[in-house]
């Protein structure tokens, strides 16, 4: 699957921003200003990487092998995941959903109060 229909899919989740950051040659994706993903390569490879539970990011990276430990990252709580391989579309849209929920966990009640409102349909 390619980076832009990655990027674009972080991008249908409520209060995401999307930049690049020259300094690390990468794409982030941002809820209320905090990275959930982060694009780039490594060693030539397209990768992607997320925020994950620490017992999920372990269970994923014996399961797959194009998921590794994060890359530059807090190996207990990111995965860096290889956009070149066998990982499919639905798993990735899986893993990228893991990690926004788990950034807008840790995001202030009050923002999550305000992006849980602008979800509403009155």
């Amino acid at each position: 699957m390619d980076k832009e229909s990655l990027i674009e899919y972080c991008l249908t989740k409520l209060g995401t921003e999307h930049d690049y950051q020259p300094l690390w040659g990468a794409e982030r994706v941002k809820v209320s200003g905090k990275i959930f993903a982060i694009f780039s390569e490594l060693d030539g490879r397209p990768c992607m990487a997320l925020k994950c539970p620490p017992e999920l990011a372990e269970q994923m990276r014996t399961k797959y092998k194009e998921v590794i430990p994060g890359y530059h990252l807090n190996k207990a709580l990111w995965n860096t995941l290889f956009l070149d391989g066998a990982l499919e579309q639905a798993f990735l849209h899986q893993m990228i959903d893991v990690s926004y929920h788990e950034v807008l966990s840790k995001l202030p009640k009050r923002t999550q109060q305000i992006l849980a409102k602008n979800t509403s349909l009155d």
